[in-house]
C-alpha cells in the first residue's frame, strides 16, 4: 500500500473509532428508521398514496430527527473545543426538523394542504442564523464586535432574494404591475426566499471552509451537502407548483449527512482569526455592490418595489458591517500602537526597537544602538515614592527626545533602562546628546537630583562586518553586555568588543544562575567570631564577643563560591538588595537557634548601599526580629562609609529608625572610604571596624600604625566600639591589644564556619582548647 493509502486507511480508523463510540440506542433507531425508509421508498408506485403510508414516512422521518438531535448533543458533550457550533447546529437541526413534520403533516389535511409550505419556510427563515452562525463559528475564534458576521450573513439573503424576485418577475410579467405580489404567488415568493436562505448557506460554508483549514475536515463537506440538499429540494418546489415531491426523503438524506458529520472524530486545525476585518470587509463590500446595481436594475426596469427593498435592506446592513469594521480597525490600530508604545513614558518600548533594529539591519544601514539605565534610580524610588521614579522617567524622556539627534528612535526596556537606534550620519551626535541631557540636574517635588548613566553601545557596519549573521535581538544582548560591563568597572560608556565581550567565562549565564540560586536557597551562611581583644575589659580576654554573618554560594556544579566570585556581577546586574535580605533571614534564624540553647550571640550583617536607603528597612528587620523572637540589640548591621555618605539624609533616616528599635550600626571597612568626621559625629553609630588593609601592615608600617591608634583613640573618644579585621598572627593581636582596640577578627582564631562547625569550634574554645588557627579547624 502506497504512503497514501496508509495515511486514507489511518484516517477511515480514526473515524470509524470515534463514531464506534456513539451510543447504542442511537444506532438502533436510526437502524429502525433506515429500514423504514427503505421500505417506504420501495412501495412508491408513482401514484399519491394514502394517509398511512404517509404517516409511516412522518414516522421515519421523527425517527431519524431525534437520533440525529442525539448524536449531535453527544458531540457537544465530548468535543469541549466545538462545542458552541455543535449546540447552534443541534438548534439549528431542530427548528427546522420541526417545521418540516409541521409541512409533512400539513400535507396530510385537505383543508390545509395549500399552507404546507409556510412551516418549511418560517423554519428555514429561524434557523438561517443558526445555520449560518455554525459555520462561521467553526472556522473562527469567539471574538470580536460581529464574530458570527451575521450582518453580513443577512444582507447576503437579502441581497439573493432580490436578484432572484428579478429573476421571477422578468420571468412571469404582470402586464405593467409594480408589485411582486401580483406577479408571483405568496407560495412561490416564499419559495423563492427559501431557496436564497439556502444558497447563502451553501456559500457561506463553501467560503468557510476555503478560508480557513476547514477543507481538510470532511465533516463540513457534509454540512455543505446538507444545506445543499434542503435548498435543492426548496427549489424543486418551485417548478413543481408548490408541491413537494421526495421531501421526506430530502429530510431523511439531511438528517444522515448531519448524523455522519456529528459521529466522525474532530480534525485538528488552527481557525483563523476571529472576526477578521479584512474578509468581512471584502465581503461587505461585494455585498454593496451587487445591492446597488440590483436597487438600480429594478428602478430602471420597473421590476417589483418589494424587490428594491430587499436590496436597500442589503445595502444598508452591509454598510452598518462596513462601520462596524471600520471601528474594529480603528482598535486593531490603537491596540497595535498601545502593544508597541511603553505606557508611562509614551516612547517605543522593547517590541518596537526589535522590530525596528530587524528593519534598519534589513535594509543594511549602518547602526548604532545605545543601551543605558539611570544608575541609583531604585534609591529615588525607595526614598521618595514611585511617583518621583514615575516622574523622574517622564523628565528623562522629555529631554531626551527635545535633544537627540534627527531619525534616532528613543524606547524604554524596561525599569530605568532605555534604548536609542540611530542610523547613518547620526550616530556621531546620540553620545553628546546624552551628555548635556544629563548634565543638569532633575527636579523633582522634594529636591533636586543629579543622574550619572552606565551607557553600553553596539555597531552594525554592513562594509566592516559584511556576511555576519546578526539580528535586533543580538545586537541587543550585545549592548546589554557592554552596559554592564561600565557599570561593573564604574565607567560611563563602553561599546562592545568582541574579543573582550564573548563572555569566556560565562558571567551572562552565570548571572542566570545566581537568580536561580537566590529564589532555589543555594547561598548559604557561614560566621566568623569576633573576640574580645582583652585590654579594655579585663578577664574576657579572648572570649566570644559575636559573630558576623558571611555569605556563600552553594552552586551544584562548581561547589563554594566565595563573595568575590558572584558579588560584583550581583551588584551589576541589581541582585544585591534580594541577597541582602535573604542573608539577613538566615542569621536570625540561626540567632534565635543559638538562643534556643542558652546562647545568646551577637549577629553583625552587611548591608548593601541600596538597601540602607530603602526606607522599608527598619520596617523589615522589626518584623523579622519579631518573627524569631530575638532582641534587637543582639544585631548589627554594617555598612560601608560610602554607602553612608552617598547621600547621608536619606541614611541617616534609616539609620536613626534602626538605632531607635535597639539594632547597632557600625561602619565597615572603615578608613578606606572618604570619611567625614562631621557626619561621623552625626550618625548615631555604635562600632568602626578597622579594613585589614591597616591591621596587615600594623607591625610594618608605621604610618599604619599612627592611623590604628589614633582610630582606636578617637573611636573611644566618641564612645564606639573598635573591631579589628583580617588578623592573621599572634604579633598583630597583641599589639591591637595593646592599643585599646576592643574586639578582632580574623583567621588567626578561625576561617568562616558553617554555623553545624562553628558549634564545634564554639565548644572546644570554651572549653579551653587553645584553638588559634584555621588550620586547626575542620570546615
Amino acid at each position: 500500500m502506497t504512503g497514501a493509502g496508509r495515511g486514507i486507511a489511518a484516517r477511515m480508523r480514526r473515524w470509524i473509532g470515534d463514531a464506534a463510540a456513539v451510543p447504542r440506542p442511537v444506532l438502533w433507531v436510526l437502524g429502525v428508521a433506515a429500514v423504514g425508509q427503505l421500505v417506504l421508498c420501495l412501495r412508491w408506485d408513482g401514484v399519491a398514496e394514502g394517509q398511512i403510508w404517509q404517516g409511516a414516512r412522518i414516522v421515519c422521518v421523527a425517527m431519524m430527527l431525534a437520533a440525529t438531535l442525539w448524536i449531535v448533543h453527544w458531540r457537544v458533550r465530548r468535543t469541549p473545543g466545538e462545542r458552541r457550533v455543535w449546540r447552534v447546529l443541534g438548534l439549528a437541526l431542530a427548528v427546522f426538523g420541526v417545521s418540516s413534520l409541521s409541512t409533512l403533516i400539513l400535507g396530510l389535511v385537505p383543508d390545509l394542504a395549500h399552507l404546507a409550505a409556510v412551516p418549511s419556510a418560517v423554519g428555514t427563515f429561524i434557523a438561517f442564523p443558526l445555520a449560518f452562525r455554525a459555520v462561521v463559528r467553526w472556522s473562527r475564534r469567539s471574538a470580536g464586535v460581529d464574530p458570527d458576521d451575521l450582518l453580513n450573513g443577512f444582507s447576503s439573503v437579502f441581497v439573493a432574494a432580490a436578484a432572484i424576485g428579478c429573476v421571477l418577475a422578468w420571468a412571469h410579467p404582470a402586464d405593467g404591475q409594480t408589485l411582486l405580489l401580483t406577479t408571483l404567488s405568496w407560495g412561490q415568493q416564499l419559495t423563492a426566499a427559501q431557496s436564497a436562505v439556502w444558497v447563502i448557506l451553501v456559500f457561506s460554508a463553501l467560503t468557510a471552509a476555503s478560508v480557513s483549514r476547514l477543507y481538510r475536515d470532511v465533516r463540513i463537506w457534509l454540512v455543505t451537502g446538507a444545506y445543499a440538499l434542503a435548498g435543492s429540494s426548496s427549489a424543486a418546489a418551485w417548478f413543481s407548483d408548490g408541491a413537494r415531491p421526495g421531501w421526506t426523503v430530502a429530510v431523511w438524506c439531511v438528517g444522515l449527512l448531519l448524523v455522519s458529520a456529528a459521529a466522525l472524530r474532530p480534525v485538528r486545525f488552527v481557525p483563523v482569526a476571529a472576526s477578521d476585518p479584512v474578509k468581512s470587509t471584502v465581503g461587505a463590500f461585494v455585498i454593496v455592490s451587487a445591492g446597488v446595481a440590483v436597487l438600480v436594475t429594478a428602478l430602471l426596469t420597473g421590476v417589483p418595489a418589494i424587490v428594491s427593498l430587499f436590496a436597500a435592506a442589503a445595502v444598508m446592513g452591509s454598510s452598518v458591517r462596513l462601520l462596524v469594521n471600520l471601528h474594529e480597525l480603528l482598535q486593531l490600530e490603537a491596540s497595535r500602537a498601545q502593544a508597541l508604545t511603553d505606557e508611562l513614558t509614551g516612547t517605543a518600548n522593547r517590541r518596537a526597537l526589535l522590530a525596528h533594529l530587524n528593519s534598519t539591519l534589513a535594509h543594511g544601514t549602518t547602526t548604532q544602538l545605545i543601551v543605558f539605565d539611570l544608575d541609583h534610580f531604585k534609591e529615588v524610588n525607595d526614598g521618595l515614592g514611585h511617583g518621583a521614579g514615575d516622574d523622574l522617567l517622564r523628565m528623562v524622556t522629555q529631554r531626551l527626545q527635545d535633544k537627540l539627534p534627527e531619525g534616532a528612535v528613543l524606547g524604554r526596556l524596561g525599569g530605568d533602562e532605555f534604548a536609542v537606534v540611530t542610523t547613518g550620519a547620526a550616530t556621531g551626535a546620540t553620545l553628546p546628546a546624552l551628555d548635556e541631557v544629563f548634565a543638569e540636574p532633575f527636579q523633582l517635588t522634594q529636591m533636586s537630583v543629579h543622574i550619572d548613566l552606565s551607557i553600553g553601545l553596539a555597531y552594525w557596519q554592513p562594509d566592516a562586518q559584511a556576511g555576519i549573521g546578526l539580528d535586533a535581538a543580538t545586537l541587543m544582548r550585545q549592548a546589554d553586555t557592554a552596559m554592564y560591563d561600565a557599570k561593573r568597572n564604574d565607567l560611563r560608556a563602553v561599546t562592545y568588543d568582541p574579543e573582550r565581550h564573548a563572555d569566556p567565562q560565562g558571567l551572562l549565564s552565570m548571572v542566570g544562575e545566581l537568580r536561580r540560586a537566590i529564589s532555589t536557597g543555594q547561598l548559604v551562611v557561614h560566621y566568623q567570631p569576633q573576640l574580645h581583644a582583652g585590654r579594655p575589659v579585663a578577664g574576657r580576654a579572648g572570649q566570644l564577643a559575636g559573630v558576623e554573618a558571611l555569605v556563600r554560594w552553594q552552586h551544584p556544579r562548581l561547589g563554594l563560591l566565595l563573595p568575590a566570585d558572584f558579588l560584583p556581577l550581583a551588584e551589576s546586574h541589581g541582585l544585591m538588595d534580594a541577597i541582602t535580605h535573604q542573608v539577613l533571614a538566615q542569621a536570625v534564624a540561626q540567632q534565635a537557634q543559638w538562643r534556643a540553647t542558652g546562647r545568646d550571640i551577637r549577629v553583625s550583617v552587611n548591608l548593601s548601599a541600596g538597601t540602607l536607603l530603602d526606607a522599608s528597612l527598619p520596617r523589615t528587620v522589626d518584623q523579622l526580629l519579631a518573627q524569631h523572637r530575638v532582641p534587637a540589640t543582639s544585631l548589627v548591621l554594617e555598612v560601608t562609609e560610602t554607602a553612608l555618605l552617598r547621600e547621608p539624609d536619606r541614611s541617616l533616616l534609616v539609620v536613626e529608625a534602626l538605632r531607635a528599635m535597639g539594632a547597632q550600626v557600625s561602619i565597615d571597612d572603615f578608613g578606606t572610604g572618604y570619611s567625614s568626621l562631621t557626619q561621623l559625629r552625626q550618625l548615631p553609630v555604635s562600632e568602626l571596624k578597622l579594613d585589614r588593609s591597616f591591621t596587615v601592615d600594623l607591625l610594618t608600617d608605621p604610618r599604619a600604625a599612627a592611623i590604628v591608634a589614633n582610630t582606636i583613640a578617637l573611636a573611644h573618644d566618641l564612645r564606639l566600639r573598635v573591631v579589628a579585621e583580617g588578623v592573621e598572627d599572634e604579633p598583630t593581636l597583641a599589639a591591637l591589644s595593646d592599643l585599646t582596640c576592643d574586639e578582632t577578627q580574623g583567621y588567626l582564631h578561625t576561617q568562616p564556619l558553617s554555623a553545624q562547625a562553628f558549634d564545634g569550634w564554639l565548644q572546644r574554645h570554651e572549653s579551653g582548647a587553645g584553638l588559634t588557627s584555621s588550620s586547626q579547624v575542620a570546615v
